[in-house]
């Protein structure tokens, strides 16, 4: 977290105390797979993926992310878009004892798609989103303000999801997470998704493997150049590097 500079005049009994975090952070990495609320943005191959984070001492965040896809090309006229670009902004601070509020909003932007001109919405999404932390507990709900990811008239969808993440010692940690997202006007859009991952960190290299699967309807989710279902469970492996 952001910091004030400490004075060139610091006394002998603060030489101990440890240095300021850096408000700024940097990762990239790949996965086997691109899975997003447990659908895959990649025709079920692997994906390269990177972001930027600042967070400020007063709870104020911003960062961006980005990663490699291919659902968007694989719809015939949807565009030449091959990247899914995340902008985001919030504030994060703790509201009562152990409790911890997470509030922000979200820019999902695809450079390059022409859904619209393929008979679907604009796939670029704005969601609003709040999270509540207890413990290793988070409940998150997203809301868009925009159609989602396409889907024709489905303003106001929304993402309710519940996720934990419990410190194994020696660098494991396990992440449950079940979430369920609803598309607005979409018949067979809405869908169950959950996973169960297992990380490996040695001081900011961190090796993944999880468990990924959704309920979704396979008809609905099929990818169009292919016609496999993308919301099946499957492993998604991933390592990723942070600095």
């Amino acid at each position: 977290m952001l910091a004030l500079a400490l004075s060139a005049a610091v006394l002998p009994a603060f030489a101990d105390e440890p240095a300021p975090a850096d408000p700024l952070s940097f990762n990239i990495g790949a996965v086997s797979e691109y899975r997003y609320r447990g659908i895959s943005q990649t025709r079920l191959q692997p994906a390269l993926q990177g972001g930027i984070d600042y967070a400020a001492a007063n709870g104020f965040y911003i960062g961006t992310w980005a990663s490699t896809i291919k659902w968007i090309k694989d719809i015939p006229g949807g565009g030449s878009a091959d990247a899914e670009i995340d902008i985001y902004g919030g504030y994060k601070s703790e509201v009562a004892k152990g409790l911890t509020l997470d509030v922000g909003g979200l820019q999902y932007w695809y450079p390059g798609n022409k859904l619209s001109s393929a008979g679907l919405a604009n796939a670029n999404t704005f969601e609003l989103y709040g999270a509540l932390s207890f413990g290793p507990v988070t409940a998150k709900y997203s809301h868009s303000l925009t159609n989602l990811f396409g889907n024709p008239d489905s303003k106001n969808s929304g993402y309710l999801d519940v996720s934990a993440s419990f410190d194994l010692g020696g660098g494991l940690s396990l992440a449950p997470h079940v979430g369920h997202q609803t598309i607005k006007h979409t018949a067979g859009g809405s869908y169950t998704d959950y996973s169960l991952t297992l990380t490996k960190d040695w001081s900011g290299l961190a090796l993944s493997g999880a468990v990924v699967g959704t309920d979704a309807d396979k008809s609905f989710y099929a990818s169009p150049a292919n016609g496999k279902f993308l919301g099946k469970t499957t492993l998604v492996v991933g390592l990723k590097k942070t600095f």
